[in-house]
């Protein structure tokens, strides 16, 4: 067998003002932008990895009562729900960028026993990691 990630989500309260964050600040590109029974599908993903694309959904199906969704919402505001790891080959300059563009700081950037990495929130509040793996 031979499996592959092509998609991950993330949940997201807006998700103009996240595709505003995922495309203008850490510059990834719009994949699917897609309307259909009340839903948008919309995903990004980064132009040098075509083969993964990440879901930035409203919480909550459909027919998910409305203090679920409110629960959700809540959830990812405070951080609480699985966010992302970003690889990038140097940890301070992403951070510099990522600061300068005016993304919420979590962690400035620190040596970990896997690397160095530094955090943000996105604007729905889901915690965002970039790691810079040490060098061999």
């Amino acid at each position: 067998m031979n499996l592959t990630v092509n998609h991950c989500f993330l949940t997201v309260h807006d998700q103009d003002a996240a595709l505003a964050f995922y495309t203008g600040v850490l510059g990834l590109e719009k994949r699917n932008d897609v309307s259909f029974d009340g839903m948008r599908w919309l995903t990004v993903g980064a132009p040098e990895q075509a083969g993964l694309e990440i879901g930035l959904l409203l919480p909550g199906a459909p027919f998910s009562p409305p203090e679920d969704v409110q629960a959700a919402i809540e959830l990812v505001a405070k951080g609480l729900t699985p966010g992302l790891i970003f690889a990038t080959d140097d940890c301070d300059a992403a951070f510099e960028e990522l600061r300068g563009k005016g993304a919420e700081v979590i962690q400035e950037p620190i040596d970990q026993p896997y690397g160095r990495d530094c955090a943000f929130r996105d604007p729905s509040g889901n915690h965002l990691r970039f790691t810079q793996t040490p060098k061999s």
